[in-house]
Order: C-alpha cells, then sequence, then structure tokens
C-alpha cells in the first residue's frame, strides 16, 4: 500500500522551474507520509509530475516507484497505491505474450499489461488499487480506481492543472488549492455524514474519481468512463450450487489475499465474518508450519458496563475466546480507554481530512497503532453485512416503506444540536433526499421482479454505494495513518458480481441472517460461532466517556472563536448533555447514537479549525 500524488497541464512546462516543482511533489509526499514510510520518490516531466509514497509489503528490494518503462522509443511511467491479487497469473500470461520483467512488483505487471493492451487492461485486475499512468507518447494522464473504491483517489483542476492525490491533505499541498466549503459541502458534512455522496470531496471543487471508473486527461479535456458496473440478471444456480460457489469463492478471495512477502494477521471479532477469514488464513499457514497473529477490540470496563439492545445483542470476548481455541492462533486483546478513545477523535480527522465516524472511527485507528507493532499486513472481514445482507434495514418492514437512506432515515437527530439558522439555511431534508433518489434512480434493475424484490435490491444497491464505502473508508484511513495495510477479501469484486444477483431466499434462507454466508462456512467454524448472531464493531459504554464528550464540547462553546459555534445552539448543546442517551436509536447506521453526536461535533470543531476551512 501506498500514496499517490501529482499534477498534469498539457500546456505547462514543469522542467523549466525544475527545482520549483520537484519541492512541489515531495510536499504532496511529506503530508501522505504515513501512507508510505518505507520508501519515496518522484518523477518530473514537462507536462507531468508524479509523487509516491511506499509501503513495502511486494518486491521489498526493487518496487520502487515512480516507475518507467521504455518500449519502442516510448516512454511509460506510473505512480500505483493497492494491490493486485492475481498478479502471479497476469504475470505468467504477459510472459508468454513476450514481456520481460525487470521486478518482482505487481507495479511492473499493470504497467507492462497496459503498454501491450491499452487501458481496457484495467478489467483483467483482481485487487484494490488507485493508479496513474502518464503515457508521455499520447501525452495523457490516466487515472484508475478499484471497482468498489476500496483505495481513495482525489483530483481538483486548477489554472489548467490537474491535480490528484490518495488523500485531499495532498490536494491542499498544491498552491491556490483552498479549503473552501460551501451550502453543499455543509450539506454533506451535517445531512450526510459521516457519509458522503460518491464523486465529491466536500471541499469545495474537489472531487473523487468514482469507483469502477478511469479518467482520460488530453488535450485539456477530462473524460470520465466506467469500466465496470454491477449487472443484474436471472440467478440460475441451485440453493446447493450457490452454496458451493459461494464457499469456493470466499476461500478463493481470501487464499488470494495472503500474498505478502512478510507476515500476515488478521482481525478477529468473533463474528462469522471476522472468524471465517480467520479460519481460512490460519489453516493455510498451518500447512507451512506458521502461526497466525490474530487481534481483537474492546473497550476498557466494558464488561461491566455493557448494556446489550437490539444492534449489540452481546460481547465479543467469549466468541474470540472460542475461536482463538479452534484455530489455534497467536492473539492479541486489546483494549482502549475512555481518554485514548476522545484524543483519538482528532488524530480520525486528520487521517480522513474530514469529520468522520466519531469514536468508531477513533478506536480503530488507536487499534490500528497497536496492530502495526506486530504486523503490517492484516485481513478484515468488513463488507460482509452489505454484500449479503446482515443489517436489520435488510429485515425490517420500515425500511421497505420508508424512501429514505435506512442507515439514517429521520433527519431530526440530526438537528437536534444545530441552530435555528443553520437548519432554514441549508435544506438538509431536500439535500439528503436527492441523494438517496439518485442512487435509487441508478440501480440495476432486473426485469420481471416483484416490488419487494425490487425494493431490496435498491437498499442493497444503496448499502454497496454509501454505507461499505463509509466503512471502507474508515478501514483505509485509520489503517493507513499508521503504515498497516487493511485488506477485505470478502469485497472481492467476484464476489460482489455473483452475490448480488442471488434471490434473498437464498442469501437467507428461512429468515436466517446471512444464512448463505454461514451455509458456505459450514465445516469451517465452530457450530456455535457459525450461526452466532450478528453483533456490530465493539463500541464503549462507559458512562464516564459521554460525560468528558459533555464537558469538551461545553468548553469548545465557551470560546468565542471556536468555529463550531457558528452551526450549534448552544442552549440545545446544554439541553442535550443533561439528557440521558439512548443507545438504542443511532442517528447513523448501528453504532453512532446520542454520544456519538458529541464526538462529531468535537470533530467537526477540530475540522474547521485545523483546516482553516473558510465557509463561502
Amino acid at each position: 500500500m501506498c500514496g499517490i500524488a501529482g499534477f498534469c497541464n498539457l500546456r505547462g512546462e514543469f522542467t523549466k522551474e525544475r527545482k520549483k516543482w520537484e519541492c512541489q511533489l515531495a510536499r504532496m509526499n511529506k503530508v501522505q507520509k504515513r501512507r508510505g514510510p518505507d520508501d519515496e520518490g518522484i518523477f518530473l516531466s514537462p507536462h507531468c509530475g508524479l509523487a509516491h509514497v511506499r509501503l513495502a509489503i511486494i518486491d521489498l528490494l526493487t518496487g520502487h516507484q515512480p516507475m518507467k518503462k521504455k518500449t519502442g522509443g516510448r516512454t511509460w511511467t506510473i505512480v500505483y497505491n493497492g494491490e493486485i491479487y492475481n498478479m502471479k497469473e497476469l504475470r505468467r500470461e504477459l510472459q508468454l505474450e513476450g514481456a520481460v520483467f525487470e521486478t518482482e512488483s505487481d507495479t511492473e505487471v499493470i504497467l507492462t499489461g497496459y503498454i501491450l493492451h491499452g487501458e481496457k487492461y484495467i478489467k483483467k485486475l483482481n485487487g484494490i488499487f488507485a493508479i496513474a499512468i502518464w503515457d508521455e507518447g499520447e501525452d495523457t494522464l490516466y487515472l484508475f480506481r478499484d471497482r468498489l473504491g476500496i483505495k481513495p483517489l482525489f483530483y481538483t483542476f486548477l489554472d489548467n492543472t490537474l491535480i490528484f492525490s490518495s488523500e485531499i491533505k495532498g490536494l491542499l499541498e498544491y498552491p491556490g488549492v483552498k479549503p473552501q466549503v460551501d451550502k453543499e459541502g455543509l450539506c454533506e458534512i451535517l445531512a450526510l455524514g459521516p457519509a458522503k455522496t460518491y464523486g465529491k470531496g466536500v471541499f469545495r471543487n474537489i472531487k473523487e474519481v468514482l469507483p469502477g471508473h478511469r479518467i482520460r486527461f488530453a488535450k485539456d479535456s477530462l473524460q470520465d468512463q466506467a469500466y465496470w458496473k454491477l449487472e443484474s440478471r436471472p440467478h440460475e444456480d441451485s440453493y446447493k450450487e450457490t452454496v458451493e460457489k459461494t464457499a469456493w469463492l470466499v476461500e478463493d478471495a481470501v487464499k488470494k489475499q495472503m500474498l505478502s512477502d512478510i507476515p500476515i494477521s488478521t482481525f478477529l471479532s468473533g463474528g462469522v465474518d471476522s472468524s471465517l477469514v480467520t479460519a481460512i488464513c490460519a489453516k493455510e499457514l498451518k500447512k507451512q508450519g506458521k502461526i497466525l497473529n490474530t487481534f481483537s477490540f474492546d473497550f476498557k470496563d466494558n464488561r461491566k458496563y455493557f448494556k446489550a439492545n437490539d444492534f449489540q445483542p452481546s460481547e465479543d470476548r467469549p466468541w474470540v475466546d472460542k475461536m482463538v481455541e479452534y484455530s489455534q492462533t497467536n492473539h492479541h486483546y486489546l483494549e482502549c480507554d475512555n481518554m485514548e478513545l476522545i484524543d483519538y477523535l482528532f488524530q480520525a480527522v486528520d487521517a480522513r481530512d474530514l469529520p468522520c465516524m466519531a469514536d468508531v472511527e477513533s478506536s480503530l485507528l488507536y487499534f490500528c497503532s497497536k496492530v502495526v507493532d506486530y504486523n503490517k499486513v492484516t485481513l478484515t472481514g468488513e463488507c460482509a453485512d452489505e454484500i449479503f445482507g446482515g443489517y436489520p434495514w435488510f429485515h425490517k418492514q420500515v425500511a421497505f416503506r420508508t424512501e429514505a437512506f435506512p442507515w439514517s432515515s429521520s433527519m431530526e437527530p440530526r438537528k437536534v444540536l444545530l441552530s435555528e439558522d443553520v437548519i432554514q439555511e441549508l435544506h438538509m431534508e431536500e439535500y439528503a433526499k436527492q441523494a438517496y433518489e439518485m442512487t435509487v434512480g441508478e440501480t440495476p434493475r432486473l426485469e420481471g421482479e416483484d416490488a419487494v424484490e425490487s425494493r431490496r435490491r435498491e437498499i442493497a444497491y444503496l448499502n454497496l454505494r454509501w454505507f461499505m464505502v463509509t466503512l471502507l473508508d474508515r478501514m483505509d484511513r485509520t489503517s493507513m495513518y499508521n503504515g498497516l495495510e487493511a485488506r477485505v477479501p470478502l469485497a472481492d469484486h467476484r464476489i460482489v458480481e455473483y452475490i448480488w444477483n442471488v434471490p434473498w431466499r437464498m442469501k437467507c434462507p428461512d429468515g436466517i441472517v446471512k444464512g448463505l454466508l454461514r451455509e458456505a462456512g459450514a465445516g469451517k467454524l465452530p457450530e456455535e460461532v457459525l450461526w452466532r448472531r450478528k453483533s456490530p464493531y465493539p463500541k464503549t459504554y462507559h458512562p464516564e466517556y459521554e460525560a468528558l464528550l459533555g464537558q469538551r464540547l461545553q468548553e469548545v462553546l465557551s470560546d468565542p472563536g471556536a468555529p463550531v459555534r457558528k452551526l450549534l445552539d448552544t442552549g440545545k448543546v446544554k439541553k442535550f448533555i443533561e439528557s440521558p442517551s439512548d443507545y438504542g436509536k443511532p442517528w447513523y447506521g448501528q453504532l453512532m447514537a446520542g454520544p456519538q453526536m458529541l464526538a462529531y461535533m468535537l470533530q467537526v470543531n477540530y475540522w474547521m479549525e485545523t483546516y482553516g476551512v473558510e465557509l463561502v
């Protein structure tokens, strides 16, 4: 994994001021250095500059970037962030075509494939990636992003120059790119956050390359085109065949994503998703005489203060213990206390460049900082709920009747701290409704599908395009901020494509949540773990944590210069802090309830202050 950045101006002459622009590339590298602490490099030509910081996972000695190749008098240069899991097969295919390789890296496989086959070669990649290729012969810059948006890639335009970066902070390092936020950006933060509209960067004039898209910048024109999209088609496999194929796809994805020249680990919560990934990894490593490192996360004193509810029916620790015994892993129990949880709220903003999932994000950031002391690569069970229908809103009728995002169906909890002027000015309901209707309108339809299944397909598509991407962003930034590569094998695009068309009666047989995935995991896990009721990522229930949040926010609001004062009603905040929290009624997803609203507003204030956000 890595961080990439660069700029392109087809009228430019960057080499006339080489030192200036090489220093600019170095600055863009510096602000993203946490993504790639092991190596860095830059490339500059008259029309294009590329920058790269590297986290070395594969081909530790010769995988330096930017990487150049020359053939027939033409030159191509690449910077790339990600991993290509089928790179060994692709390499063999290219060698049969006569390709000669100088390194063992997947970077060279991508570039060689592009040189021989052009941009269509991107469709052959199985992996997670953000790629920039400068084709000097065509005087063209290409940007590619993986199918599901697992790796980030942002861009903006300024004075005929296309500027791109893995993270927004890289763009803001470029002269003239300003941290401005207009009403649309505020709606992204307040009406949709911590999600954001795909393709948008919240800051004014900052965009992101859409998942499954490529951008071609040539002759001062930019072309944005999809190279991949989900397609709806009739599912013709029997239930038995569906279980067998799902089992094969999951196991193959996990095995492929074990590719690494350094030791790997897994996150293990004791749920079916992470347990399945862990069991497959542990079994494969055991064949090699190796023991898998595993990690679980919890909060100090959670055994004392845990409150079971509809979203979190049980603690994870007993289930983790069962899996550790079953898979014989070298396990590490990591805990976070209240002060660490609050302090990391602000580092989480530094990592994301935006307010994010409050302590749901800050806790993962803290845990990743501990995991990297042991391993630099980890596999997670992320994304199974979005793909296999694990969330409550796939099952409850209210989501079928409500024309709104099912994880954030009411705007009222989001307004509870806001000033009336802000509420009147932003039209948050209308903004969220337009975003929701845009995605529903894009949902791939299946002719002849009944109304219930058609609506369920809408809910599934909303999850893939919004909720899953938010969690993927969280996983990328919290891990890469610590120089940790976190992989998501259950989000392999082959799994997504196949499961998308599996009918609900097979995904959820006899009403069993994620029944298909459980059936596919038969024989790989203890029965009680395989059929355990879903319990999401843990959070703290310590009353001291909420009290500390309230105290911190009141301290912020006592400062006349605090930027968040422009948005909040101090009277509403005081009343909210004095009221008991309802953990069973989240305002975003399953985990963000009353305390997380306080934490989110602390993040908003820190973001506006630290990034010098200018409201326009």
